[in-house]
C-alpha cells in the first residue's frame, strides 16, 4: 500500500529545500532589480507561457495589489498584437525556467525596439533570455519535486516566491500602508474588514 503521507511530505520537503537553495543565492542582481523596479516610471509587465505564465499572472496581481502598477501578457498573444500594451518606460519581467522558451524569445526583438527594459527570471543565467536581459535573476533548482523530474513544481514555486519577495520589498520601500491596500481591495471579506476598520480612504 502506498504511503500517502510519506509522499506528500517528500514533495513538500523538496519544495522547501529548493526555496532555501534559491534564498542562499540572492545576489546583487536582486538588489539591482528592486532598485530598477522602484524607479520605474511606467508599468511592470510580466511575460510568460505555460506554468511560468500562470506564475507571472499571480506575481503581477501581487505587484498591482501592493502599489506597483503591473499586469500579465501571454507571450503568444504578445506577438499577435499585445506587444502594443508595452511602452518604453515599462519594465518587462520575462519568466522562463529554461530561458529558451521560443514564445518568450520571439518577443525580444520587438521589446528592444519599443525600448522597454528587460528583467528575466530563469533557472539558467547562460540562457538566451538571461543574456538578452539588462538584469537576470537566476532562480535555479536542482530538480523538480516530481519523481519524473518533469512537472514544474520546485521551479515554479521558487519563481513565485521570488516574485512575492520583490513585490513586498517594493511595497515597503514605497511606504505602502493598510489604507492603500484597502483602496485596492474594497470587495470581499478583506474589503469588508478594512471598511469596518475605517482603513479605506477614497481619493
Amino acid at each position: 500500500m502506498m504511503n500517502i503521507t510519506g509522499m506528500l511530505n517528500k514533495v513538500m520537503e523538496s519544495e522547501i529545500n529548493s526555496l532555501l537553495e534559491v534564498k542562499s543565492r540572492i545576489d546583487d542582481a536582486y538588489v539591482q532589480a528592486v532598485e530598477k523596479l522602484f524607479h520605474c516610471s511606467g508599468k511592470v509587465i510580466f511575460l510568460g507561457v505555460g506554468k511560468s505564465g500562470h506564475i507571472g499572472k499571480k506575481i503581477a496581481a501581487s505587484f498591482a495589489s501592493t502599489g506597483t502598477p503591473a499586469f500579465f501578457v501571454h507571450a503568444t498573444e504578445a506577438v499577435h498584437g499585445d506587444l502594443g500594451m508595452i511602452e518604453k518606460d515599462d519594465i518587462v519581467m520575462a519568466i522562463s525556467n529554461s530561458g529558451e522558451t521560443k514564445e518568450v524569445l520571439d518577443t525580444l526583438p520587438s521589446i528592444k525596439m519599443i525600448g522597454a527594459s528587460m528583467i528575466s527570471i530563469t533557472g539558467n543565467n547562460d540562457s538566451t533570455l538571461a543574456k538578452a536581459s539588462e538584469i537576470a535573476l537566476e532562480v535555479q533548482v536542482a530538480g523538480e519535486a516530481d519523481p519524473l523530474n518533469l512537472a514544474p513544481t520546485n521551479s515554479s514555486t521558487a519563481a513565485l516566491v521570488v516574485g512575492d519577495a520583490l513585490a513586498i520589498t517594493l511595497s515597503q520601500m514605497k511606504g505602502f500602508q493598510k489604507e492603500n491596500f484597502g483602496l485596492f481591495h474594497p470587495g470581499g471579506s478583506l474589503g469588508k474588514q478594512l471598511l469596518e476598520a475605517g482603513s479605506i480612504k477614497v481619493l
